[in-house]
């Protein structure tokens, strides 16, 4: 667990957070997304279930090994699109080899004639994360938008996927975070949920 000062903001956390992520090697990166698919998860997986990844940027801890497991065990994937600032995330199927175009803020998605989806299980890349669930993102509110307006129609996972690295003591929580369901990196799975 890394180290901040008392009293940090989220902005100091998560320029610490993204400073300490892009040191890592790319060894140690592609070891650690390994070790993540290999990973036992702490949930059901049905067939047919809709699990939305992201295409790894900034360091971030690839998925694309985790997902094509996932995919493997019959989980139909999707990658999100984001709609505008604090606004809820769109979901467009995913197969591997797809075409994916470049968003205006440089984001691979889907090309707009894959089909939209509605995800079961959201893999949420993150900054930062604490052992009560909450996680810095990147700011934008995106996850958070689209959690809440999920949450608030059906029942949906929410796996934090991150370098074991990125925990820090204590995420300053304000009202509208959502607090994730689990946290998996490539040393520990973390468990958030109840009941």
């Amino acid at each position: 667990m890394s180290e901040v000062s008392d009293g940090a903001s989220k902005i100091e956390l998560r320029a610490a957070a993204l400073a300490r992520r892009a040191a890592l090697p790319d060894s140690d990166r592609a070891a650690a997304a390994a070790a993540l698919a290999a990973r036992a998860l702490p949930f059901d997986l049905r067939p047919g279930s809709i699990v939305s990844g992201y295409m790894p940027m900034r360091g971030e801890i690839d998925p694309r090994p985790l997902m094509q497991v996932l995919a493997s065990r019959g989980a139909v994937l999707a990658l999100p699109v984001v709609t505008g600032p604090a606004r809820p995330l769109r979901f467009r199927r995913y197969q591997q080899g797809d075409a994916l175009e470049r968003s205006r803020l440089g984001i691979l998605e889907p090309l707009t004639a894959a089909p939209e989806v509605v995800p079961d299980i959201l893999l949420v890349p993150l900054a930062a994360f604490d052992a009560l669930g909450h996680r810095i993102g990147y700011g934008a509110g995106h996850y958070d938008a689209t959690l809440e307006a999920l949450r608030a129609q059906r029942q949906v996972i929410a796996a934090g996927l991150a370098f074991a690295m990125q925990q820090i003591p204590a995420v300053p929580a304000a009202a509208h975070d959502v607090v994730l369901d689990y946290v998996l990196t490539e040393q520990d799975t973390l468990i958030f949920r109840r009941g």
